[in-house]
This record gives structure tokens, C-alpha cells and sequence, in this order.
């Protein structure tokens, strides 16, 4: 019991300091809090209307910023299981890889419905 009272009470508190804030500083503060509890995304890569490569459990997507002028670079890279067999699921001998997207990529970035 003590614990429910103390999740209500934690989700006053969020819910409060969410009101008085700006719809961008709360994306900035939904995407901290997905960065420390981790997301399940889906990453595919298509050729056309053909599926060539699936990344499952990625976290999120980055933009690369330039180490001289912190602009944003025409990629994005993250960190995922890449599914060999196209199956939909991780499995054994599936590992967990870093990856790059080109700019021109075609691909969908989408949570896991399971």
C-alpha cells in the first residue's frame, strides 16, 4: 500500500510540473524519461516497397551533429537487434549492433505493438 500511495503521489508531482511547462520542454522531458526507461522500437529499412532490413528493440533514433560545427549531419544511427530472418522476433544468435541510416533511406521507426 505504501508503495501505490507513493507512485500517486509521484504522478501529482509530474503531473503539476507538466502543466506549467511549454508542449516542448514536455516532448524534451517525455523523451528523457524514455531515454532512462529504454523504448522498444521497431526500425525497418526498405528498397522500394521491399523490406531489406529490421532492427528490433532500438531505444531511439539520434542525429549525428558535426564534432567542428554542431550541425546536424544528413544521417541517423542507434543501436538495435538486427532481425536476419525478418521474423519479428529476437532470436538466439541475434545480436545487438550499432547502425547508421543515410539521409535518402526510406525506413519507419514505430514501438513494438506486442
Amino acid at each position: 500500500m505504501k508503495r501505490l500511495t507513493l507512485l500517486a503521489t509521484l504522478a501529482a508531482i509530474i503531473a503539476v510540473t507538466l502543466a506549467g511547462c511549454t508542449q516542448e520542454r514536455q516532448n524534451q522531458l517525455r523523451r528523457e524519461i524514455q531515454n532512462w526507461t529504454g523504448n522498444d522500437g521497431v526500425l525497418e529499412i526498405y528498397a522500394g516497397s521491399q523490406l531489406v532490413r529490421r532492427f528490433l528493440k532500438v531505444d531511439k533514433l539520434s542525429t549525428a551533429l558535426g564534432t567542428d560545427d554542431g550541425a546536424p549531419r544528413e544521417y541517423r544511427f542507434g543501436y538495435g537487434v538486427l532481425d536476419e530472418n525478418l521474423n519479428g522476433q529476437v532470436d538466439p544468435g541475434e545480436k545487438r549492433i550499432y547502425f547508421e541510416i543515410g539521409g535518402f533511406s526510406t525506413y519507419v521507426f514505430f514501438d513494438n505493438p506486442r
